[in-house]
């Protein structure tokens, strides 16, 4: 299948230009330099500046992720209880025959909707290959039920395209050069790096004289390196800041009404409402500290200072959207950009979903031709809505994926799963409520995992297929979708043991099921045709084999990208693409659904588990738990190099760490009902009083009375969701004591 000539067998070191395609938020270009089909060493991009892309230390530790020495080499099948992780070996004839004759059964006794496909970005953050494959297998197989909803983004998505008609949002990050005020709300792109370029960038603004402030409960490191000033919020309350800052700007007549008048429709019903004129409450500065730990005076500085220092970019990151305020967080910042005219200008701008820019994506046109899924065939057209029920009618909200395992449809879930199928993620691992998911994966019939390594969910499995990494498979991707360029992924080694790419193993189990016509792909043919003809790529890759040669292909604009530039200059020829042509700040869509939790303008509400929860007096620290530096996700969690750069910890305020006895290194107990994990402290001025933070992705590793003693935060999590979808790891109260 791979057209590659066949590498050198004597110790001539070679270097392959490529990337590693985590899904991270960079795409960083490597070169790996290999010598005897291993990686001996990585360096990074050495373009000039202001071109180069800077690698952090994951990549700078990818060989030891490799050629980790607990890879799965070989196909695995469960000997012991499922959950223990004891497996044995077994030829790849056995492991197909086993997945086909399973498949087969449960079609035939239960039906193809009881069969779920599970598929995430993982080791698949390229082209998504095996997701694509997969899925036709399965569809061709007589269909499969999936899920819907971006565990990371899908809160700020929804509110983009309730608000703006999109989520393509983003600045092109050298426009950060442009800003005079950035605000860094949630946002800490030292860990969650989406645009590789980021941080230089933000520097040189830095450098250049723009004002930069991080709005977060943690004193994070982009803080430290970046911050002019740290205002800490409790977590769940920053749509209440915003709304005061709303609240300032209106009373001192420092919105831009031109631009309000002009380009947005519904301001004056969100007006009402920020003055108290809906619901008797004014949302004053004063309303929105006794609920964020803000002081008052310092969340009006901030308003004024945002309503006149132009032009200023709101960069609204994924932590706050990933709470119980998901989408309203996302939807007030959007308010707040519009308000100070700052949408579609220069040096301006508004985070939201990804901070997407519009320069094709990797995702537009499948590698793989797709085939319709039978089982979501009759489905309820969703042109135009915003009802995430309609949705959910076909498919089950990830979050939710364990629980429809427990309940099925006599829970209102659109199947009852026997046998399901994770590739490409370690759900049981990252998705909320832990404890439940290992109890729904315990019921299932029949387990299949594709992946690297034994995670916390390939435990479970009763069979596991060895799948490739990125270094030993071809493959493109985007430099995210905030990155002026595309990266090759060039197999720098052959597949390791017998390993096989998610291709190849699609390919041999359609083979076994007797679909031929699954067709057979290469590999090569393939990307030559995706890099070369593909319509959706808006700037076109002219010579593929150069492209693989480089490793990389910037884009060249003619200038910075400034999202909603065309609306802005001439909005008859260039209506946003709402139904109003404007963006709405209220939503006729929204407001159709008629769901007090999910309002036509956004609010502030109460919700479960926030500081106002009477759950505070059992439980009265708020967890957060957000991405670590050392890991992505939960990958790269064994390699040594990064454990000791950044050990796991749990960060307390010393003024909480002090009432509990705790001192630095203790370790301690992190609990509520849904579970306890054991974790040593990081006791720190750099986390407000009242808030906790572990960071996500540290493997489940439960013990015989239940404890974790990996220290998951996600054994901790509720696994629900808000109404436009947003997944709630950081609106969750827990208790810590010394262990």
């Amino acid at each position: 299948m791979n057209a590659s000539p066949p590498f050198p067998a004597d110790s001539e070191v070679r270097i392959v230009r490529t990337t590693s395609a985590f899904n991270c938020g960079g795409r960083c270009p490597l070169r790996l330099h290999v010598r005897d089909n291993v990686i001996i060493r990585i360096e990074g991009d050495d373009a000039a500046e202001p071109d180069q892309l800077r690698t952090c230390l994951r990549c700078r530790a990818y060989r030891k992720h490799v050629h980790h020495p607990d890879r799965l080499l070989q196909p695995q099948k469960r000997v012991g209880p499922r959950g223990e992780g004891r497996f044995e070996p077994i030829s790849w004839e056995e492991a197909l025959e086993i997945a086909a004759g399973e498949l087969e059964r449960v079609k035939e006794t239960y039906g193809s909707a009881s069969i779920l496909l599970a598929v995430s970005g993982g080791y698949l953050g390229s082209l998504h290959e095996g997701a694509r494959a997969t899925g036709r297998l399965l569809s061709l197989f007589g269909g499969y039920t999936t899920h819907y909803g971006n565990v990371s983004s899908e809160g700020p998505i929804w509110a983009a395209t309730t608000q703006l008609g999109t989520p393509l949002t983003g600045h092109s990050r050298d426009d950060l050069l442009n800003a005079r005020l950035i605000l860094l709300w949630g946002y800490d792109p030292a860990r969650v790096i989406t645009g590789t370029n980021t941080m230089y960038e933000l520097v040189r603004a830095r450098e250049a004289g723009a004002r930069i402030v991080s709005i977060d409960p943690r004193y994070h490191d982009s803080a430290a390196v970046l911050a002019h000033e740290w205002l800490p919020v409790h977590p769940g309350t920053d749509t209440a800041v915003m709304a005061a800052m709303a609240w300032v700007m209106i009373e001192e007549g420092l919105c831009d009404f031109e631009f309000l008048d002009r380009y947005t429709i519904g301001f004056d019903r969100f007006r009402d409402y920020v003055l108290g004129l809906e619901d008797k409450t004014a949302k004053t500065p004063r309303w929105a500290a006794e609920l964020s730990g803000a002081p008052a005076d310092r969340i009006t500085a901030l308003a004024r200072a945002y309503a006149t220092i132009k032009p200023a970019a709101l960069m609204d990151a994924h932590g706050p959207a990933r709470s119980a305020m998901g989408e309203q967080f996302s939807r007030m910042a959007i308010t707040l950009a519009a308000m100070t005219g700052n949408i579609g200008r220069s040096g301006g701008g508004v985070g939201g979903a990804f901070m997407n820019l519009p320069f094709g994506h990797m995702y537009a046109a499948p590698m793989i031709p797709g085939v319709r899924n039978p089982v979501e065939a009759g489905g309820p057209s969703l042109r135009g809505s915003l009802d995430l029920n309609l949705r959910l009618q076909k498919r089950i909200h990830t979050n939710r994926i364990f629980d429809a395992i427990l309940e099925g449809t006599r829970g209102g879930y659109p199947a009852d799963i026997r046998l399901a199928w994770f590739l490409g993620n370690n759900f049981l691992n990252q998705l909320g409520n832990t404890n439940k998911a290992a109890r729904a994966l315990k019921q299932l019939e029949f387990m299949i995992v594709s992946e690297l390594f034994l995670t916390p969910t390939a435990r479970f499995a009763d069979l596991i297929f060895p799948v490739t990494s990125a270094a030993e498979r071809n493959d493109l991707t985007r430099g995210w979708p905030s990155g002026l360029y595309y990266t090759a992924v060039n197999r720098a080694i052959e597949p390791l043991g017998a390993c096989r790419s998610d291709l190849e193993i699609a390919m041999a189990l359609a083979a076994k099921l007797g679909l031929e016509e699954f067709g057979t792909f290469d590999e090569e043919d393939w990307l030559r045709t995706f890099v070369e003809k593909n319509p959706e790529t808006a700037t076109p890759i002219p010579d593929s084999g150069a492209f693989r040669r480089k490793g990389i292909h910037r884009l060249q604009p003619a200038g910075p990208h400034v999202a909603f530039k065309a609306q802005i200059e001439d909005p008859d020829r260039n209506p946003f693409p709402t139904p109003s042509g404007k963006i709405e700040i209220y939503s006729e869509r929204v407001a159709a659904m008629n769901d007090p939790a999910c309002p036509p303008i956004p609010k502030y509400l109460p919700t479960p588990e926030d500081r106002l929860d009477p759950a505070s007096k059992s439980y009265p620290l708020q967890l957060v738990s957000p991405h670590p530096s050392n890991r992505v996700h939960s990958d790269m969690q064994k390699i040594d190099w990064l454990v000791e750069a950044d050990p796991h910890r749990i960060w307390i305020n010393p003024a909480d760490a002090r009432t509990r006895g705790i001192a630095e290194g203790d370790a301690v107990l992190a609990f509520n009902d849904r579970g306890r994990l054991s974790i040593p402290a990081r006791v720190t001025e750099r986390i407000m009083p009242g808030v906790v933070c572990i960071f996500e992705g540290a493997w489940f590793d439960p013990d015989e009375n239940g404890l974790d003693r990996g220290g998951n935060p996600n054994v901790l999590t509720p696994d629900t969701y808000t109404r436009g979808g947003a997944s709630i790891f950081n609106t969750t109260r827990v208790q810590v004591q010394k262990a």
